[in-house]
């Protein structure tokens, strides 16, 4: 699992490439969302488009990072989600939790309104 983070405009999104599973990818996310907040960003949209594969520990991980960045006066927003990754939050009912986006343009614009 690799990590970086861009800036566009009030917002910090963190590009995921690689698979998101227990020991490779889950500490990581969780040691960079801190991170990111402890810098006090509070704007964070997660691109999922090279995540070709999300485990159960994975999708912990991300409500993880979703929980501790709400809590902490922070919004976390997903964009370019998989297929694959779709249909594992719809069969989770986590679609319904998670604010997600097809576009980068339109997510970034999101937390202005």
């Amino acid at each position: 699992m690799e990590i970086e983070e861009r800036s566009l405009e009030n917002v910090v999104i963190v590009d995921l490439k690689g698979k998101l599973t227990l020991g490779e990818g889950d500490e990581l996310l969780k040691e960079k969302i801190d991170n990111l907040m402890q810098q006090g960003h509070r704007n964070l949209l997660l691109n999922l488009e090279s995540v070709p594969y999300i485990d159960s520990a994975g999708l912990g991980g991300i409500v993880h990072v979703y929980s501790t960045v709400k809590r902490k006066g922070g919004t976390l927003k997903l964009v370019n989600l998989t297929k694959r990754i779709t249909d594992l939050l719809t069969i989770t009912k986590l679609l319904t939790v998670f604010d997600t986006f097809d576009s980068e343009a339109e997510a970034v614009s999101s937390f202005n309104s």
